[in-house]
C-alpha cells in the first residue's frame, strides 16, 4: 500500500516538474527585486545578489529590478517573471522558498524548501536559499518562445526590411533622377558651346572645297540625304553617292553636331533642320534626310 502512495508521489511530482518547466520556457527574463519582504535592507546579505547568480547559472537571464533593461523587455514586460524569497518559520531551522509571477502577479511557480539549521543568519540564509534553487536547477530551463511572440517578431523583422527597402528604393529613384538632369544639363551646355563658335572661314561655307561640300549643298528639300551608320553616329551621302556630312552623337535625341562644322543638326516634327552661324547670325535650313 505503502509503495503505491510513494509511486502516486512521485508520478505526481514528475508531472508537476514538466509542467512547471514548459510553462518556465516561455519566459525570457527574471527580474530579482532589490530587497525581499521579510529583510528590512536591501540586498541584505547579500541574498538578493546571490538570487541573480543562481538563476543565471540555471539559465535564466536575471536582471536586478531597477537596471537597465533590454529593448524586448521595455515593449513587452510579460517576457519576464519577477522573482521573490519567502521565509517559512520553523524551530531551530531556516526555511526559504522561491516564488516567480508573471506579469498579472500570478504565481507560476514555486520552488522546493531550502532549509538550514545554522544560527548564524548569513549562513543559515545563505544555504537555505542554495537549497531552494536545487529543485530550479531540475527544471533544465530553456527559453522557448512563445508562438505568438515568434510570429510577431518576424512580422515585425520583414515589417522593418520592406520599409528600408523602401527608403532604398525612393533613395536610389531620386539619385537616377538628378544624375540623369546633370547629364542632361552638361550636353545642352556643350551643344551651345559647340553651335555658339565663331567660324573660323566663311569660305568654307559657301562652298570652296570640291571634295567635301559646305553646309548646304544638296540641302534643299527635293534632294535626300541618305544616313550611314558610322563610329559614334552617321556620313550623309547623296544618290551618287557622296559622303556630304558627318554626323556625331550627343546626349539628346535626334540631335546631332556636324563634324569639322560649326553647325548641328536636329529633329523638329517630321522635318530635319540644320542649323549654323553665318557672320554671327543664325540660319536654318531643312533637309531631306533618310535614316
Amino acid at each position: 500500500m505503502k509503495t503505491k502512495y510513494l509511486t502516486l508521489f512521485i508520478a505526481c511530482f514528475i508531472i508537476a516538474n514538466a509542467f512547471a518547466q514548459a510553462n518556465l520556457n516561455e519566459y525570457k527574463y527574471v527580474i530579482v527585486p532589490n530587497k525581499f519582504e521579510f529583510l528590512k535592507e536591501a540586498n541584505k546579505y547579500r541574498l538578493n545578489e546571490l538570487s541573480q547568480f543562481l538563476f543565471n547559472k540555471y539559465g535564466f537571464t536575471a536582471i536586478m529590478e531597477g537596471s537597465e533593461y533590454p529593448e524586448d523587455l521595455v515593449r513587452d514586460r510579460c517576457l519576464a517573471l519577477r522573482s521573490n524569497v519567502t521565509k517559512y518559520s520553523g524551530m531551530f531551522r531556516t526555511k526559504l522558498n522561491v516564488t516567480l509571477k508573471d506579469c498579472n502577479d500570478k504565481v507560476v511557480y514555486i520552488s522546493g524548501t531550502g532549509e538550514s539549521r545554522e544560527k548564524e543568519f548569513s549562513t543559515a540564509y545563505n544555504y537555505a536559499l542554495r537549497e531552494a534553487f536545487k529543485s530550479i536547477k531540475a527544471l533544465n530551463y530553456n527559453y522557448q518562445p512563445k508562438k505568438a511572440t515568434r510570429v510577431a517578431q518576424s512580422t515585425e523583422v520583414v515589417e522593418t526590411n520592406t520599409s528600408e527597402t523602401k527608403e532604398e528604393i525612393e533613395k536610389l529613384k531620386q539619385e537616377l533622377a538628378t544624375l540623369k538632369q546633370a547629364k542632361e544639363t552638361v550636353t545642352v551646355k556643350e551643344v551651345a558651346t559647340e553651335v555658339s563658335k565663331p567660324v573660323k572661314n566663311d569660305v568654307a561655307i559657301k562652298q570652296s572645297n570640291a571634295s567635301q561640300p559646305s553646309i548646304g549643298t544638296n540641302t534643299s528639300t527635293t534632294n535626300v540625304l541618305y544616313a550611314q551608320a558610322i563610329p559614334n553616329g552617321y556620313q550623309l551621302v547623296d544618290s551618287t553617292p557622296k559622303v556630304l556630312h558627318k554626323l556625331k552623337n550627343t546626349g539628346l535625341d535626334n540631335v546631332f553636331i556636324l563634324e569639322d562644322e560649326n553647325a548641328i543638326i536636329y529633329k523638329k516634327g517630321e522635318s530635319w533642320i540644320l542649323e549654323y552661324y553665318t557672320n554671327g547670325i543664325l540660319k536654318q535650313e531643312q533637309l531631306n534626310i533618310k535614316f
